[in-house]
């Protein structure tokens, strides 16, 4: 069993696939419900701090790491609207935990933007090519954050 970082209440998505793959990767260590559906590829679980309720909120994620450091694509498949992640991201950026693997770990978020947002599109599309197509789908200009360990 993972221990949990951010303390508060949690609660789950009210996306039963979502709940159901974040629980067994927890239960299991990563062991488990690590790859997106049957892509084989890997995800992590980014854990949030909701903007408008407080609680604690947990979101599978394809898993794009670089030098130790991770980027978080809010393409939500190319949908008008960013995810809820998001937005609770810009507002708690320093309420965050990561977990790739057995055990989850403080983290920070940062919005990048620029070469630096180029640099780490380019690592996400490689990671999960739909990506690129995710941003034809979309006027709005696709949110990347990059994740850093702070424990």
């Amino acid at each position: 069993m993972t221990t949990q970082i951010l303390e508060g209440e949690y609660r789950p998505s009210s996306s039963q696939w979502v709940r159901d793959q974040v629980d067994l990767y927890e239960r299991t260590g990563g062991r488990e419900g690590n790859t997106l559906m049957d892509t084989g590829l890997p995800v992590i679980i980014l854990t949030t701090r909701g903007r408008q309720s407080g609680t604690v909120r947990k979101v599978a994620l394809m898993r794009v790491e670089h030098d130790g450091e991770y980027a978080v694509i809010g393409s939500q498949g190319g949908a008008p609207q960013h995810p809820a992640w998001v937005h609770n991201l810009r507002t708690a950026p320093e309420e965050v935990a990561l977990q790739d693997g057995p055990e989850p770990f403080a983290a920070r978020a940062r919005e990048v933007e620029g070469d630096e947002r180029a640099r780490w599109w380019e690592r996400a599309v490689a990671a999960y090519p739909p990506y690129a197509d995710y941003q034809t789908k979309t006027a709005r200009h696709i949110p990347v954050f990059v994740i850093t360990r702070t424990t």
